[in-house]
């Protein structure tokens, strides 16, 4: 199973973990604590981008789609995904039906999914008005998969940026 999608390991202080729909946080600690009577162990994971604290039970992990952040070999799958024209069509959904299939795939957690939501909002803006929800999503999509291929290739944001904005600025021009 690809790392973009699930996790199969264990975590230690200080490494990166994406958390589906909030993006890439660190684990700052492992804790135990007592909940409904029982001792249970937590992740306590920093979202970089929030700052939000969020608490997963390690026996939880899989359940709520925590997962290691790509590979740098990964990275090339997800630029691929974002270049990718051919199978495009605007469907004839409302955009509330769109906006709930494509929150779905952000929830999932899997880069593999942002990014299609990202390429397909992304070029629909060129062919039509996007809703305020639309434009939110993009963003939202949009800011994950950048700081997760930052942190993947070690390189700063401002150039990912770039980079995804050069794919879509040449597929408007085409």
């Amino acid at each position: 199973m690809a790392k973009g999608t699930l996790l199969n390991r264990e975590f230690s202080v200080g490494d990166k973990a994406v958390y589906p729909a909030h993006g890439v946080g660190e684990v700052v600690s492992i804790e135990k604590r007592e909940i409904a009577g029982s001792q249970q162990q937590f992740y306590i994971l920093k979202i970089i981008d929030s700052g939000m604290t969020i608490m997963v039970p390690t026996s939880n992990v899989r359940n709520v789609g925590l997962r290691e952040v790509i590979s740098a070999d990964e990275v090339e799958t997800v630029y691929a995904i974002l270049k990718e024209k051919g199978d495009f069509t605007i469907t004839e959904q409302t955009w509330n039906r769109r906006y709930r299939e494509y929150m779905d795939k952000i929830k999932t957690g899997s880069i593999y999914e942002i990014a299609e939501v990202m390429r397909d909002l992304s070029l629909l803006r060129y062919r039509k008005e996007l809703s305020f929800g639309e434009r939110k999503m993009l963003d939202t999509a949009r800011n994950l998969i950048i700081k997760e291929l930052a942190i993947a290739q070690v390189v700063d944001e401002v150039e990912i940026a770039e980079e995804i904005d050069e794919i879509f600025d040449s597929a408007q021009a085409a």
